[in-house]
């Protein structure tokens, strides 16, 4: 772990992500930033359960679960005042003019890249 982790240390994150490789590379980053994982959803029913119930300080959403949007979940953040970040590969261009106020992270992505956008996304909340 690296000192700019410090910060980050103990954050609880939402993962949001439908392939199970990247979900499992994501959890990784999270961990080496001194997060801690509190649910990993693939699809949207379950992402949607866990924002509206879990004891969070952070999301990581993936745009695009299997064909079907994220926004009702970042939708559910911001009413709760939950800060989250997008990881996606499809850019700014794709978001509800809404939710262009988070930040996003292009995938692929590195573990410092993820911190420094968790970083600015709790700044921003």
């Amino acid at each position: 772990m690296n000192g700019d982790a410090d910060d980050l240390s103990g954050l609880r994150v939402l993962l949001v992500e439908d392939e199970d490789l990247i979900a499992m590379m994501e959890e990784e980053f999270l961990s080496d930033l001194g997060c801690t994982v509190m649910g990993t959803a693939a699809r949207l029913d379950e992402a949607l359960a866990m924002a509206r119930s879990l004891e969070i300080d952070a999301a990581v959403l993936d745009v695009n679960l299997a064909g079907t949007m994220s926004y009702p979940v970042a939708e559910v953040l911001l009413a709760r005042g939950v800060p989250f970040i997008f990881a996606t590969g499809y850019g700014i261009a794709g978001l509800p003019e809404s939710l262009r106020n988070a930040p996003v992270l292009s995938k692929p992505f590195r573990t410092d890249q993820l911190g420094a956008a968790l970083r600015l996304a709790r700044g921003s909340s």
